[in-house]
């Protein structure tokens, strides 16, 4: 009896030193099934918040137009003669010391015509902890972190996204570790599923690196990589591909200042010799200057080769030939801000192929240009 007396005190005496310790959270779960399962355990230094989206447009485009179809190259605005919305999106976002977590959900023209048909509505989905100080390991679902230009209108000096924002990956899925050693420099790597997709398209993940400087409180560069082979299953030779990516971004406060490249080459992939390598490479520069607070004008000058079709085809011109793509492409407009969380863009955008790749159809004839006019306008909070 003395024996079971000392074993139950012991018992008894750990369970009160633990109930003493403020920060477990290994005791407080263990309830069993309740009729109330919401009454749990939550990080008290936890910061939520939540928001939403809408952006809309009207477009026009000398090019094969259809308002049951989307443009060449669908991202913002891809319908011509056809008021649209471009993204209405909802949003929350969970932060704090050890853990963090974003979904956003969006709909529209966008997502439709530019994103993953595998949850098409997920723009991004993804929680991350921290291992130790500044290292943090995200998993889900991702906006991709490579290039100048973003999905949504508002976080971009244009209305439009350049054609070699079109063929950058948009979406992503994996995990990426984070390490913030100080506020001038963030190194990552990271694993995917594929290069463009959510879902893996053969048994081969796409690996890659990003490195972020900071010049100084205006000026910062980016380098990105991603190494992978999105070749099907019954491919006879394997399509390494070596993809490479740069920009950097100057703001003040009446000028912004952004440019963007990309390198890539791919193993077995020429249009001509499936024995050799294909190769693309692409260019933008851009700029906005704030002429007052409500008022500013932007420019942009696009480039983008891709002769082998690694990542734009199958491209047809009006002999239904497959033809390697290069683009050379300029953007003007106007911007007005209203209010800190709102936009109105005019944009005039002037894309033109080579001579032999004729890809563009309007009027019953084929052309190696095309015009577009962009009405765009953005709320959100």
């Amino acid at each position: 009896m003395n024996r079971i007396f000392k074993c139950l005190s012991f018992f008894l005496l750990a369970l009160d030193s633990f109930s003493q310790i403020g920060n477990d959270t290994l005791d407080k779960l263990f309830k069993g099934t309740n009729i109330n399962p919401y009454n749990l355990e939550s990080d008290s230094t936890a910061n939520w918040s939540y928001s939403a989206y809408i952006d809309t447009y009207y477009a026009f485009y000398t090019d094969s137009s259809n308002l049951n179809s989307y443009q060449k190259f669908p991202t913002i605005s891809p319908k011509s003669e056809s008021f649209g919305i471009n993204i209405l999106q909802f949003g929350t976002k969970y932060e704090s010391q050890r853990f963090h977590g974003v979904a956003t959900l969006f709909f529209g023209d966008t997502p439709n015509a530019a994103w993953s048909p595998f949850l098409n509505y997920i723009q991004e989905a993804n929680i991350g902890f921290r291992l130790v100080k500044n290292l943090w390991l995200d998993m889900g679902f991702f906006r991709t972190h490579i290039g100048l230009e973003s999905i949504q209108p508002r976080e971009n000096m244009t209305l439009s996204v350049s054609s070699t924002s079109y063929f950058e990956p948009y979406f992503l899925s994996g995990a990426k570790l984070t390490w913030i050693p100080n506020k001038k420099w963030t190194t990552q790597i990271n694993v995917f599923n594929s290069f463009n997709q959510f879902i893996e398209t053969n048994k081969n993940k796409a690996v890659g690196f990003s490195i972020l400087y900071n010049v100084n409180s205006n000026w910062s560069m980016t380098l990105n990589s991603i190494f992978c082979d999105e070749s099907s299953l019954n491919y006879p030779l394997p399509q390494l591909r070596a993809y490479f990516n740069f920009y950097s971004m100057y703001v003040k406060k009446r000028w912004s200042l952004g440019f963007d490249s990309n390198f890539a080459l791919q193993q077995n992939s020429k249009l001509n010799n499936l024995k050799k390598s294909a190769y693309m490479w692409s260019g933008v520069l851009v700029s906005k200057y704030r002429f007052t607070p409500l008022f500013a004008g932007y420019f942009r000058t696009e480039v983008y080769s891709d002769p082998d079709e690694m990542l734009t085809g199958p491209i047809e011109d009006e002999n239904h030939t497959l033809v390697g793509l290069d683009i050379l492409g300029f953007t003007h407009g106007y911007e007005y801000k209203p209010i800190p969380n709102a936009y109105f863009r005019i944009e005039t955008r002037y894309l033109q192929t080579k001579k032999d790749e004729r890809i563009f159809f309007y009027n019953n004839q084929s052309n190696n240009f095309r015009w577009e006019f962009l009405l765009g306008m953005g709320l959100w909070f």
